[in-house]
């Protein structure tokens, strides 16, 4: 009886009794349940392996990279200097509209330092313990990369200050008349920041920085380059002239390259074609509503509201905003830009103002 006391209630081996009904019952469901598991995974993981392989589009080296002569000639200078010295890479601050490749180089960068590149975002780090955390985690020669840094809240860029120049981070233990400051020793590592204003960087934080470097807007052979091997990756047949009209379309920015690439890939697919012909693309990206020179349905929308309701302006933002619908920051932030760059509106101090152009290519 004692035996059977401890096979049941104090952990016996199974082998003492045999299995009971119910026990085989209950292991049979469980097994069951586990094969069901495995069952409905295998999907998932087929799908998460084809999203893995068509994201996987950012170039691993700096000689992949195409585009940005100047900063990649810029970095060579700085990468094999370091390496020389055994030393981590400056502090580099990137700044330029997105799109244009900033976390990408990141990437590259750790890759040719042979290091690890930690990525976050400057609205993440709200308490002092986010940032913290991050850097006491970094190992020698570590990029840590802040995307939208001049969103910094203060606090978090006056931590920054001692670790980017003297390698320390001070904390604050306790609070009132018992709190004390404590330093804590880090490795030598890389700051790598990236803005799309830098106007709104504090000057403390930007002049420690070494190197200050700005991404340009891409050619459209350098875009047509891009797609192609884009195209590659994601196993998409495209001819020279069709990836050459989609370059046309993609504002010079190669976040928008692949984004339209993938479209016009979707519409193909489903019209089973064979590749992608500068006739197909023209074709989907009008179906998409992209016209010859990248504007979208919403950008038409904002000079033809400018033209017709307001006879070309001045006009404030506020007032588009209201006669489009569209959110006056989004106008500013997202369309603005665009239509700056290529001369379709100027600002004035009355107002914005459509030109000659816009009206030229919107047919007025």
């Amino acid at each position: 009886m004692a035996i059977k006391r401890l096979s049941h209630g104090q952990g016996g081996t199974s082998d003492s009794l045999p299995p009971t009904p119910r026990a085989k019952k209950t292991r049979a469901e469980k097994l069951q349940k586990t094969q069901e598991k495995e069952n409905l995974l295998l999907p998932t993981a087929a799908k998460d392996e084809t999203e893995n392989s068509e994201n996987n589009i950012r170039p691993q080296r700096l000689d992949d990279y195409i585009g940005q002569q100047d900063l990649k000639q810029v970095l060579k200078i700085a990468i094999a200097a370091a390496k020389v010295r055994g030393e981590s890479l400056d502090h580099l601050l990137l700044y330029g509209p997105p799109g244009l490749g900033k976390t990408t180089m990141s990437l590259i960068l750790a890759a040719e330092m042979g290091v690890n590149c930690k990525i976050t975002a400057a609205p993440a780090l709200e308490r002092p313990r986010d940032i913290t955390g991050l850097l006491i985690n970094l190992k020698p020669g570590d990029i840590l990369f802040i995307d939208e840094i001049h969103r910094l809240n203060k606090i978090t860029e006056e931590l920054l200050y001692p670790a980017m120049e003297d390698y320390r981070l001070d904390i604050t233990i306790g609070k009132g008349q018992s709190a004390r400051t404590r330093s804590l020793t880090l490795p030598n590592f890389t700051l790598m920041g990236a803005t799309t204003k830098i106007g709104a960087l504090t000057s403390p934080l930007r002049d420690r920085f070494g190197l200050i470097e700005r991404l340009r807007f891409y050619e459209p052979d350098e875009l047509t380059l891009i797609i192609l091997r884009t195209a590659g990756i994601i196993h998409t047949a495209i001819t020279e002239e069709g990836a050459k009209e989609i370059a046309r379309r993609s504002r010079g920015t190669p976040r928008i390259a692949n984004r339209l690439l993938r479209r016009v890939r979707d519409y193909a697919q489903v019209n089973q074609a064979e590749s992608i012909t500068e006739e197909l693309a023209t074709v989907a990206l009008n179906f998409f509503k992209v016209d010859i020179l990248g504007l979208d349905w919403t950008d038409r929308l904002v000079l033809n509201t400018m033209i017709k309701q307001f006879k070309g302006g001045p006009v404030g933002l506020e007032a588009v905003a209201a006669a489009t619908g569209e959110d006056g920051k989004t106008i500013e932030e997202v369309y603005e830009p665009y239509l700056l760059q290529i001369g379709f509106i100027n600002r004035t101090p009355r107002g914005r103002v459509a030109t000659e152009a816009a009206y030229k290519h919107l047919g007025y």
